[in-house]
Order: structure tokens, then sequence, then C-alpha cells
């Protein structure tokens, strides 16, 4: 059975293959009739709605499940949820703070898992940053990108999915919050490498695409102080976007803490393509969740 926990789940060939799902103007209705569990330990606004709107346009339905509703390792353990939710829905989507947890749903194999966002990755976010790439500039291959910012899950899985697609990937952040060492190695396993830079005017110089995260990530509260002294001089604003080019695009996973790692100026300026990026969080969710059934549908015939 194949699950969607990181981009490198998939191949490169595979990548293209759902980006190809998720710009079909008229798409299958291979969820007909069928459910999808949609377990969100952390809020999201973007991931909520995404979600839901993706499985309804496949002929799907998407229930969101409120932590309190199933209590993770607390009323139920995680594999027993899985177990239970495996009865009713034919996927499980699930946004959670420890990426292990995903990790144990997929290990009982029961129905595919979707990560939809945990502390190591966020892959369909990912998939919706390639795809509006592709909207821009049609094939990446040999375009590039820079992240400014923190070395968190969404560069990991930016990294993975953007070098599967041929683009040179930089990033520029302070020392203390590059990548950590196991997603190093988790990117060099997938085959993709990315430069590092000191100095964010050198990272920007000549690329296609500028791409930037909070500062402070949910759960991280208590470290807000200090991170905003560690940032202070990796804010994407005008003086730094006209370091990068005429033809240079912004790109925020959303939502922005303007002001912190990025301006209004640039949020809501000619070279951001944020909203469009918003809107293929919809249209890369629904373009992995049909190639998934019909992947898994292959897979299923191969075991006959």
């Amino acid at each position: 059975m194949r699950h969607f926990l990181e981009v490198d789940d998939l191949d490169a060939a595979e990548v293209a293959e759902v980006l190809k799902f998720a710009s079909m103007k008229e798409f299958p209705k291979n969820l007909d009739g069928k459910g999808m569990a949609l377990i969100f330990e952390k809020p999201s606004a973007r991931t909520r709605n995404s979600m839901e709107m993706a499985v309804f346009q496949l002929g799907g339905h998407p229930i969101y499940i409120r932590p309190e509703e199933v209590g993770l390792d607390e009323r139920e353990s995680v594999e027993d949820v899985t177990k239970t939710l495996s009865c009713f829905h034919s996927m499980i989507g699930a946004r959670v703070f420890k990426h292990s947890t995903v990790e144990r749903m997929a290990r009982e194999n029961r129905v595919p898992i979707v990560n939809l966002l945990s502390d190591e990755a966020h892959p369909l976010q990912a998939l919706a940053d390639v795809l509006t790439m592709q909207q821009e500039f049609g094939d990446l291959e040999g375009r590039s990108i820079t992240y400014i910012g923190d070395g968190n899950n969404v560069f990991r899985s930016l990294a993975i999915a953007s070098g599967f697609l041929g683009m040179e990937v930089r990033f520029s952040g302070p020392p203390e919050y590059k990548l950590a060492d196991q997603d190093r190695e988790r990117l060099e396993f997938a085959g993709v490498s990315f430069e590092e830079y000191t100095s964010p005017e050198e990272a920007v110089k000549d690329v296609d695409v500028v791409y930037t995260d909070v500062w402070t990530s949910m759960g991280q509260e208590q470290e807000k102080t200090q991170r905003y002294k560690a940032f202070e001089g990796f804010q994407v604003n005008e003086k730094l976007m006209n370091h990068a080019g005429e033809k240079t695009v912004f790109l925020h996973c959303l939502p922005a803490h303007r002001g912190e790692e990025v301006t209004d100026e640039v949020v809501d300026g000619s070279t951001s393509r944020v909203w469009i990026q918003a809107e293929n969080r919809m249209h890369a969710a629904r373009g992995l969740l049909a190639w998934l059934v019909e992947k898994n549908i292959e897979e299923g015939k191969k075991d006959e």
C-alpha cells in the first residue's frame, strides 16, 4: 500500500504524475461514496479547507476530527485509532506534532495515510509550491529557488520536491537554525543537494524564486524573542528582492507574520504569488489523492 508521509515516498517521475493530476480541469470521482478521516492535532485554515474541498471534488466525504475526539495515545493508542477509522474510511489524513505518529499509522497498512503536516515534513505544501512554480515558469529543470529562514519541515519537503524536478536549491539562515543532520541525510539519500549562504543578498542573486516561512512556528512560541533576535537581517523585504531580479517571484506557505520574516510590500507586491500558492494547496491535494487511489488499485491488482 502506498502512503504519503514525505515527498520522497514518491520518486521524481511520480511527483510529475501527481502534478499532472493536480492540473486536470476535469478529475476522476474516484472517492465517490468513500470517506476520508482528517485528524487535526494542530489547527489550520488552509489545510482543513483545501483537504475538505479536494475530497469533495473527488466525490468523497471528508470528516474533520478534533484532537480531543480521538485523544491519540491518551484515550486510545495511535494504532487503535487507525484501525477504528479504517473501518469507516478509505483514507486517513493527519496533521500532527510528531512525525512518528504518521509513521505508526502507516505501519498498520490498512488504508493510505497522508501527512498533512508533522514536525519533520510538510509534503502537501511542497506539492503546492512546485505546482505554483510550474504554472509560473513551465518546466522547472534548471530553475532556481532560495529559501530564507529556518531549516524546518517546510524547507525539507520543499527542497526534495524542487530537487526532484531539477531545480537549483539554495538556503540562507542563521547558523543555529540550519537544516538538522538527519534531514541533510534524508536529502542526500533522495539525491537532492542544496547550497548554503551566510548572506541572504548573495543567496537571492539571479534566482527565480524567493521563499520564506515564519520564524516562530506553532509550538515554538516560548522561543519567539530568541528567534526574533537570531533572524534579524533575514527579513524578505523590497531591498532584498531587488538583489534577486526583475522576474523573481515570491512564495510563502502562510500564515505570514507581516513585519517579521516578510514585509507587507512583498506579500502584497507584484512579485508575490502567495494567494495562487494558497489555492494550489487544494489542487495539489486533489491531485495527490486521485493519484494515490489509482496507484493503490494498481498495486492491489499486482498482488492478486
